[in-house]
C-alpha cells in the first residue's frame, strides 16, 4: 500500500492545526497504522524549547523522545527559527538558511518510504513564505506531487463569522496550483454555537469545494482522553467515526422568524 501524504493548512494562524494534526496522527495510530509528523519550519521556539511536533507525540500519547519509539510515530522538524513570525521573515531575521521546497519534498519521500501516513503541518496560512523567493507550503505540496507522491491538503478551518472567504480563497488557490483539497477541518468547535458557527456546517464544504472532515472541540487539546477525543471528532476519511449529517443536524439554526405582510 502506497503512503498517504497530507499537507495540514489553516485559514490563519492558531485555527488549531497543530491539534488537527494532533488528532489524524491519533486517529491513525489507533487503526495501526505507521505514522510520521514533519513541521518543515518552526518558528516562535528556541532550540531547547518544545515545538509543535513534541505537541502533537504529547497529545497522540507517544513517548516524548526516540523516533519510531512506540514502532508507530515519528515525528520529525526541517528547520527552527527562534521569533513567532513567518518562517521567511524569522530566518532573515536569525540569519538563518531558507527551507525549500525540495528540501521538504526529500524529507517527505524519505518519510513516505517508512510509514503509512505523512503529515506535513505548514505555519499560518497556505501562501505564508518560507523564503525570498516567495515560494510557499503550496509550493512545498507540488514539488512533492511533482516527485510522483499521492498528496492531499487538509484546511484546518475557524468555525465563525469571517471564515468562509478565507476558504473560498485557500480553495482558489489550491485549484489554481492543481493541489487536491481532501477537505476541511473545524478546528475548535465552541460549546455554545452561535447562529454564524451553526449555518457555517453547512456553507463551510460549499466554500471549500470539499467535505467537511470534522469538528475538534473548543479547548481539545486539554482533553483527558485525547485520542478518544479524536475519534468521535474526525470523519471516517481521517479515521474517525463523526458523522457530518449528524452533527449537522445537532446544530441546525433555527428557522428565521416569519415576516408579517402588510
Amino acid at each position: 500500500m502506497s503512503s498517504r501524504v497530507l499537507f495540514v493548512t489553516g485559514t490563519n494562524t492558531d485555527v488549531g492545526k497543530t491539534v488537527a494534526t494532533a488528532a489524524v496522527a491519533s486517529a491513525a495510530l489507533q487503526g495501526g497504522l505507521r505514522v510520521a509528523v514533519l513541521k518543515p519550519g518552526q518558528t516562535g521556539v528556541t532550540p531547547d524549547e518544545p515545538g509543535d511536533a513534541a505537541e502533537v507525540r504529547r497529545l497522540a500519547g507517544a513517548p516524548a523522545t526516540g523516533e519510531l519509539a512506540t514502532g508507530a510515530l515519528t515525528t520529525t522538524e526541517l528547520a527552527r527559527y527562534p521569533e513567532p513570525l513567518a518562517p521567511d521573515t524569522a530566518a532573515r531575521r536569525a540569519g538563518l538558511p531558507f527551507l525549500s521546497p525540495a528540501d521538504v519534498a526529500g524529507a517527505v519521500a524519505e518519510l513516505a518510504a517508512t510509514h503509512d501516513l505523512v503529515l506535513v503541518e505548514g505555519a499560518g496560512g497556505l501562501l505564508v513564505r518560507y523564503d525570498d523567493d516567495g515560494r510557499t507550503l503550496a509550493d512545498q505540496a507540488r514539488a512533492v506531487l511533482d516527485a510522483g507522491l499521492a498528496a492531499e491538503v487538509l484546511l484546518v478551518a475557524a468555525a465563525a463569522l469571517g471564515t468562509l472567504n478565507i476558504v473560498s480563497l485557500t480553495a482558489e488557490a489550491l485549484a489554481a496550483r492543481r493541489l487536491p483539497l481532501a477537505g476541511v477541518l473545524v478546528g475548535s468547535w465552541p460549546e455554545r454555537p452561535g447562529l454564524a458557527e451553526r449555518c457555517n456546517l453547512a456553507d463551510l464544504p460549499r466554500s471549500a469545494g470539499a467535505p467537511l472532515l470534522g469538528a475538534l472541540p473548543e479547548r481539545a487539546g486539554a482533553a483527558s482522553d485525547f485520542p478518544a477525543l479524536a475519534l468521535t471528532s474526525l470523519a471516517p476519511g481521517l479515521g474517525g467515526t463523526w458523522d457530518a449529517q449528524q452533527f449537522a443536524d445537532a446544530h441546525r439554526p433555527e428557522p428565521p422568524p416569519l415576516r408579517s405582510k402588510g
